[in-house]
């Protein structure tokens, strides 16, 4: 019984691979998501330095962001849906939101996204 033993099967190995693949292009399409969310964090965390102890308001705040969203071309999130929250401190901007990755034809994945940025004055 031991010799007839020869190791994986061809249906064995298609299967892995189709699973290896559909891993890898699962991947291949949330990584747009992530590179827009870190850009839409840097154009953040970039405003909240460039505004650090100046006197601001939402309206400085937004058009800050409006420059840097151009530049970083984010399509996911507009500046005005940034929320601005007054704190003790100057101001907090939040920015949540959920993505969309078309994956295999009606099937897409979601991303939620939410990240908080201080803005002291």
């Amino acid at each position: 019984m031991r010799a007839r033993q020869r190791g994986a099967t061809f249906l064995g190995m298609v299967v892995i691979i189709a699973i290896l693949g559909l891993g890898l292009y699962a991947g291949i399409r949330l990584t747009p998501a992530y590179f827009e969310y870190m850009a839409i964090v840097r154009a953040m965390e970039q405003t909240a330095k460039e505004h650090k102890g100046s006197p601001i308001s939402p309206q400085v705040l937004r058009t800050s962001l409006e420059r840097r969203w151009t530049i970083e071309d984010i399509k996911s999130i507009r500046p005005k849906d940034i929320r601005m929250k007054k704190t003790g401190q100057g101001y907090t901007m939040r920015a949540a939101y959920e993505a969309r990755a078309p994956f295999i034809a009606n099937v897409s994945f979601v991303v939620a996204f939410d990240k908080s940025v201080l803005v002291s004055q």
